[in-house]
């Protein structure tokens, strides 16, 4: 099953007189369970992807399907219900609100969708234990190591049970040990629950941890390599 599409995707950026090009008519097809690379230079269209895929972002011209449901023309509150019910997010400055606990951060999607605070609460304490944080959940992020504050913002891309995962350079703060522990959890996690992942990444050194490595090169697909 897909979990998600682009179609055609093109994204220009104006700067005054000045058209950047960030895509150029991007296809592609992430498969349940699949757990994807996109990488290349900066600059070549890794976020820009990760943002349209993900909903953040709306393109020149092209869709999106997630889920099988067509994303780019829906009006705000459709795509944001969307994104909820389907989508989880991982972003490299860990994007956790800093006024709240580690617990609360991944009870966040919950609420936001309207799940009752005490079944949010046990449902986020599991994920937290999942990805080795029980005896963090009532910390706040600065008292965090940035890999511990990774794997919260993992738990909080999972407690809703999306189909398909989305992290945009989710090393890129990390030293290489606590790197290679969040390719881990996340390989860990993809094969435990069937999430599909998608992560962008300019460090060639993690892939050889994934099934299907795509190399972006200046908005364009140079290569679509399934490894496994």
């Amino acid at each position: 099953m897909k979990v998600a599409e682009a179609r055609n995707l093109k994204k220009t950026y104006h700067f005054g007189d000045t058209e950047v090009h960030a895509l150029k008519s991007v296809s592609l097809e992430i498969e349940e369970r699949e757990f994807v690379a996109v990488w290349g230079p900066s600059g070549s269209g890794k976020s820009t992807l990760c943002n349209l895929l993900g909903l953040l972002d709306s393109p020149t011209s092209g869709d999106v399907l997630v889920a099988g449901q067509a994303g780019v023309g829906l009006d705000d509150g459709a795509r944001s219900t969307l994104r909820n019910r389907s989508i989880g997010f991982v972003f490299q400055s860990f994007n956790l609100v800093p006024v709240l606990t580690a617990l609360e951060n991944v009870m966040l999607p919950l609420q936001i969708r309207g799940v009752h605070r005490a079944e949010a609460a046990i449902r986020a304490e599991k994920l937290l234990a999942e990805v080795e944080l029980p005896d963090r959940m009532h910390h706040r992020p600065q008292k965090m190591s940035g890999g511990q504050q990774q794997r919260v913002a993992i738990a909080r891309a999972l407690v809703t049970d999306p189909v398909l995962v989305i992290a945009d350079e989710p090393t890129a703060n990390l030293d290489t040990r606590n790197a290679n522990l969040i390719i881990d959890l996340m390989r860990r996690i993809n094969e435990e629950r069937g999430a599909a992942f998608l992560f962008s990444t300019h460090d060639d050194r993690l892939l050889d941890r994934v099934d299907r490595r795509i190399q972006l090169r200046d908005g364009e697909i140079a290569e679509d390599l399934r490894v496994a």
